[in-house]
């Protein structure tokens, strides 16, 4: 039996501390293959990963300092080794946070969007090298035929304000999809460039909106559509959908965001003017740790992209500087086609973070090493000191799966 069921009996304060399932047994890590593969694969976890150990205590004391409310996730050539939940996902509700908690994604969303377009490039219908112009209307010639769908996936398009949180907000009126769709297009396509496209490294969630307008012009049919048919349902990610403010205040199974007010306190976002009616390509997905664990393998498989695509999309193409690098060390970060390729002990690790109100993720992925790293959390407290350590372990005590390079 899991602790999920129990911790709904719990006071608010207990459940910050209660593990929300309980980690599998390394003996089942591997059931069905033979038993030399079930040693090998026991061996090759880190003490330091296994139940109770520092990395697992570690999120224990953060989240019993209230530093920590979410889902941990961690898997080994795709199989589950450890999985925690901790903290509510409805306070007011005394709803617990479990393994099947929605989760708002925030900017890991840019993950999707990627592998969209790849989709669609693949498919010879997007290439990366055509301008702005060539799939969207509505910009002054300087950007519509100077902007390329390459310098938008790499954030050096100069469209945009780059921090989060910036980007045109949500107006109380946007109280439909397709208000929301429309006025964020408006407000974007009277934006100046900020520099000159392909000079400089600038985060725009501006810039993925674009590219998920692409996406619908290409294709014929809604971003959210597309996303659903062509990444949600190949990739096996039943819980996985774009919601809007309606759906997530009446949803049980999705957490509500906790942002940390001015004054100290946290609050639910949700009861906010500015909490969006519904995300879009740049960020506002929603998923459960083991969707995104199914979007790692589903990506890595060929089921999403065909190897050269995949590989394409993750590969590191701009230095990330350092005021990007969401207070993590020790690490070289580049950015891709909408993933992060960080270099952490001689390792890449692959993926892409997520913070906004009441939100801070991390999906990481390390393709030599066969390792999933999923945290979700509904506080946007900063998670990178969890993130730092779980890389730090992995890339020095994990040993290369079989078949990938050492």
């Amino acid at each position: 039996m899991t602790h999920e069921t129990s911790t709904s009996r719990t006071s608010r304060r207990s459940a910050l501390g209660l593990l929300g399932a309980a980690p599998i047994a390394v003996g089942l890590l591997t059931a069905g293959r033979p038993a030399h593969a079930e040693a090998s694969a026991a061996r090759s976890i880190p003490a330091d990963l296994r139940a109770g150990g520092k990395f697992d205590r570690f999120i224990a004391d953060r989240a019993a300092n209230d530093l920590f409310s979410g889902v941990v996730l961690l898997a080994y050539r795709g199989r589950p080794v450890l999985r925690r939940t901790y903290g509510m996902a409805n306070k007011a509700s005394s709803i617990p946070n479990r393994l099947d908690t929605r989760f708002d994604l925030a900017s890991v969303t840019k993950t999707l969007t990627a592998v969209a377009v790849a989709q669609l490039a693949q498919q010879g219908k997007i290439a990366f090298h055509e301008k702005l112009g060539t799939y969207l209307q509505g910009f002054p010639a300087e950007i519509g035929q100077t902007v390329t769908v390459h310098q938008l996936l790499t954030h050096t398009s100069g469209i945009g304000r780059p921090a989060v949180g910036t980007e045109p907000p949500t107006r109380p009126e946007w109280n439909t999809i397709q208000k929301v769709w429309d006025g964020t297009a408006k407000a974007i396509r009277a934006l100046p460039l900020q520099f000159t496209p392909g000079t400089q490294y600038r985060y725009s969630n501006d810039g993925f909106f674009l590219l998920g307008e692409i996406v619908a012009a290409v294709s014929g049919r809604s971003y959210y559509d597309y996303v659903r048919q062509h990444i949600f349902t190949p990739a096996r990610m039943p819980h996985s959908d774009f919601f809007t403010k309606t759906q997530v205040t009446a949803d049980r199974t999705i957490a509500r965001p906790y942002a940390t007010q001015p004054s100290g306190p946290r609050a639910d976002f949700t009861t906010s003017d500015f909490f969006p009616f519904v995300g879009g390509p740049h960020r506002g997905a929603y998923a459960t740790a083991t969707d995104l664990l199914a979007f790692a393998r589903a990506l890595r498989n060929g089921t999403l992209l065909g190897p050269a695509y995949a590989e394409l999309i993750t590969t590191g193409k701009m230095i990330m500087p350092p005021s990007e690098q969401q207070g993590l060390t020790r690490q070289h970060l580049f950015y891709g086609y909408g993933f992060t390729d960080a270099i952490v002990g001689g390792r890449h690790v692959i993926g892409h973070s997520g913070s906004s109100a009441g939100a801070a993720n991390n999906l990481d992925t390390y393709p030599e090493l066969d390792w999933t790293a999923v945290i979700l959390s509904n506080y946007d407290t900063p998670i990178a000191p969890i993130v730092e350590m779980e890389r730090q372990i992995i890339t020095e005590n994990a040993r290369p799966s079989a078949g990938t390079a050492s």
